[in-house]
């Protein structure tokens, strides 16, 4: 390849793509399983091909041997699985949320394919998640994403080591703040259910011949539905802008 390019250019490009590819692999709405796999690949390589020109002049000499090519790819490797990966948990916040709902309104054994995570998962846990990419796209929030990609190389350049320690943290940090948000972004409707149930149960004891069971369950349904329709709005505006805030972790914006 020496007539097209170097071997110091093909190793700088690599890294580049080594990188950039796992991260396009993870992100939200464009590393979605029901996307091809060839697709994103090629979408990850045009990125890369267009962020080299910028890159190549800061990444270090080609090593001598192959443990030392291996290390580098591996480094940029795992500095693009923390980056996706951390993008990708926070998604979690609202699958949490629809597990929530659906516990609380009886419809947790409605089980529906979720395309985002290539298993079953409750029916309202797959609709908040298709709402949550429907809102990256709507806000372009996948904007900040790419930004991230390119401002990755200025947080973790080329020589700096990976940091494990921080990574972890990040990661088990960012696992409690979904796992909170999905609780706060559900809590309308656990509220009501609260409520409900209580009020059922106090209505059992004064009336014991009363068939609270077959009363309540559509009740509480319906009503639950309908509080959950009525906070869509709210949860949308809520998730987007603690995604924004993620983001900013990466990329200033």
């Amino acid at each position: 390849m020496e007539s097209y390019a170097t071997a110091q250019q093909v190793f700088a490009a690599g890294l580049v793509f080594a990188r950039v590819g796992v991260i396009v692999m993870l992100l939200p709405g464009l590393g979605e399983t029901f996307i091809p796999p060839r697709i994103r690949l090629s979408f990850a390589l045009s990125l890369s091909l267009m962020m080299f020109p910028l890159l190549a002049g800061s990444a270090p000499p080609l090593p001598g041997d192959g443990a030392g090519l291996g290390g580098a790819v591996i480094k940029e490797l795992l500095i693009g699985l923390m980056i996706g990966g951390v993008l990708r948990l926070f998604m979690n916040s609202l699958a949490t949320a629809g597990e929530i709902v659906s516990l609380q309104t009886t419809l947790s054994f409605a089980q529906t394919a979720n395309p985002m995570q290539a298993q079953p998962s409750t029916t309202l846990g797959t609709f908040l998640g298709l709402i949550g990419i429907v809102l990256i796209f709507a806000t372009n929030l996948h904007h900040l994403f790419l930004a991230a990609v390119v401002h990755s190389f200025d947080l973790f350049p080329f020589t700096r080591s990976v940091p494990v320690a921080d990574a972890g943290q990040l990661a088990v940090e960012t696992v409690g703040k979904s796992f909170a948000l999905g609780l706060q972004l559900s809590a309308p409707v656990v509220v009501f259910s609260l409520i409900f149930n209580v009020a059922t149960g106090l209505v059992g004891r004064v009336m014991p011949q009363f068939q609270v069971f077959f009363v309540a369950t559509p009740l509480i349904v319906l009503l639950g539905l309908s509080i959950f329709a009525l906070s869509l709005g709210v949860i949308g505006i809520v998730w987007i802008d603690r995604y924004r805030e993620l983001i900013g972790s990466f990329v200033p914006v």
